[in-house]
């Protein structure tokens, strides 16, 4: 049976995986939330109070690991997303070829007329 370490970070990336769907999620979530709590600390003293105090007691500081612990409590809630299985979605090239060869907006060849109708020598 594998023992489990001490490791520096609390709470564990497992533990907060299982909130998430994904480590972009968790990433992206973590540092919204973590701009907001250090928003609410920067703004306290101006009595500004447009921005939710940290849900979670904490004797961290840093605004980071406040949102990461509120992650792992479950006290962020987030609209997960349905992402195409990647089964399903078409590749580049053969999109590509459906589109056909010519591409709207390239520049045209040298010796062609432009758009505007000069030749790109003139």
């Amino acid at each position: 049976m594998a023992v489990r370490r001490a490791t520096m970070m609390y709470p564990a990336i497992e533990t907060l995986l299982e909130q998430v769907d994904s480590r972009f999620t968790l990433v992206t979530l973590a540092a919204k939330r973590g701009r907001q709590i250090n928003s609410y600390f920067k703004g306290l003293g101006e009595g500004i109070g447009a921005v939710v105090p940290p849900q979670v007691a904490s004797t961290s500081r840093k605004p980071l690991s406040i949102a990461l612990e509120e992650v792992a409590a479950a006290k962020l809630v987030y609209q997960r997303v349905e992402r195409p299985d990647p089964a399903e979605v078409p590749e580049v090239e053969e999109a590509a070829d459906e589109a056909g060869s010519e591409v709207e907006g390239a520049p045209p060849e040298a010796g062609e007329v432009g758009a505007e109708g000069a030749s790109p020598e003139a």
